[in-house]
């Protein structure tokens, strides 16, 4: 005779599933929900601004510029220029986590850069 395994001390019972709450059984419908809308706040592009500081010499501000953006010399110093007697520069648009990188590099090079939403 070969010996019976003994019985298992707890037996785990079956989830009450009430109509307040609770998971559904396996045999009830789903419902799906609708998509939630997407915002449209995120697909707008950023701005990337340089400002005019008392610090940097013209010819750094244009040398970091080329360096970042890739930008030729005469667009990087058409922007350094804007900079100087304007007091700021547009200097890349697009998405917004490009933007927070590139005012991270420029404000690593010791320049004022931030951000702002296009339009």
């Amino acid at each position: 005779m070969i010996p019976r395994p003994p019985k298992p001390l707890f037996v785990p019972a079956r989830p009450n599933f009430t109509a307040s709450g609770g998971a559904a059984p396996p045999d009830t419908d789903i419902d799906i929900l609708p998509e939630e809308e997407i915002d449209e706040a995120l697909d707008q592009p950023w701005h990337v601004i340089v400002y005019d500081d008392p610090v940097n010499l013209m010819t750094y501000v244009t040398m970091i510029i080329m360096r970042i953006f890739g930008y030729p010399s005469a667009t990087a110093e058409k922007m350094m220029f804007e900079v100087h007697y304007k007091g700021k520069s547009v200097v890349w648009t697009g998405t917004r986590e490009r933007a927070e990188h590139y005012v991270q590099q420029l404000q690593s090079h010791q320049l004022l850069a931030a951000m702002k939403k296009a339009g």
